[in-house]
């Protein structure tokens, strides 16, 4: 089965593109590769020294490219708008960064941290962004979901996770989240004939930093590489639906292999019956809206 490969990115000079968690990982090679094509590249990361070193590594990589460092803080509130508001025009939102199996806390509007940092924060970044995505050329959102989103549900109710906290349950969660959210943003795009466009993404399960806080994974992980995607054959995805000219809104992309669990390249993803279902999105995107006090503004084209 023939997919978008690495080869297939058209060139992207003149394009400005923000990629959240660009420091490490997945973010990292989603950077690289749209800098080696041509991009301006915002890294949107929480840790200034680490990002200034990423900022070199792909300097190194793309000689000549044009990157930035915009800190940005999902768990923050105030550092989501701050971020928001340096940036007046914009082509690529990728919305990438996460935190996966960290133990209980509580960030932004009360909700559970994998809640808050992985949906939360990049509903409301995205919602700030969307005035200067609708100034780009062929704006679009790219938000990274998972194949964890399968098996969730959103429990509306204990957002919090003050009952029955479990990781993968509220990892999946937060993913699922990002789906629906993807999803829903573009209907709502069209709806108010808005330029940009929402595509959602996940990267199979790569081997990546996202569990180095979980003791069992540091054990598992070097024995299980072989059979994962590495984090640049993870980038792809999110790369397929950052620029593939036949990529159109409200799609969804994963690896082409076993499970959409790994591959050398990338094509449509299925998303499960909950992560479409308008009254779900709906009401998240009002629980949202509350949560972070951000109520995006969708701009018709002009």
């Amino acid at each position: 089965m023939s997919g978008f490969t690495f080869d297939d990115i058209p060139d992207q000079t003149g394009r400005t593109a923000l990629v959240t968690g660009a420091n490490t990982g997945i973010g990292f090679h989603i950077a690289e590769m749209l800098a080696k094509n041509g991009a301006k590249v915002l890294l949107g990361c929480r840790n200034r020294d680490r990002a200034e070193s990423a900022r070199q590594d792909l300097l190194k990589l793309a000689p000549g490219a044009e990157i930035e460092i915009v800190e940005l803080d999902l768990a923050d509130m105030a550092s989501v708008r701050a971020a928001a508001d340096s940036i007046e025009s914009l082509d690529l939102l990728i919305n990438n960064a996460g935190i996966m199996w960290v133990p209980h806390a509580i960030g932004t509007g009360g909700a559970e941290m994998h809640f808050a940092v992985n949906h939360l924060g990049h509903f409301a970044l995205t919602s700030l962004l969307l005035p200067a995505l609708a100034k780009g050329k062929n704006p679009r959102v790219v938000v990274q979901s998972s194949i964890a989103h399968r098996p969730a549900s959103i429990d509306f109710e204990n957002l919090a996770g003050e009952r029955g906290y479990a990781l993968q349950k509220f990892y999946g969660q937060s993913k699922l989240a990002n789906l629906m959210f993807a999803i829903e943003l573009d209907r709502r795009l069209r709806a108010a004939g808005s330029p940009i466009a929402s595509i959602a993404c996940h990267p199979g399960v790569a081997k990546t930093e996202l569990t180095r806080q979980v003791g069992w994974a540091k054990l598992v992980m070097p024995v299980a590489a072989p059979l994962l995607n590495t984090a640049k054959q993870g980038a792809l995805p999110a790369l397929q639906a950052a620029t593939d000219p036949a990529a159109q809104g409200g799609e969804y992309y994963g690896p082409y292999g076993f499970m959409e669990a790994r591959g050398a390249t990338s094509g449509r993803a299925v998303a499960t019956a909950t992560a479409r279902d308008p009254l779900l999105a709906t009401r998240l995107w009002e629980i949202s809206k509350d949560m972070t006090g951000v109520d995006p503004q969708l701009q018709p084209a002009t």
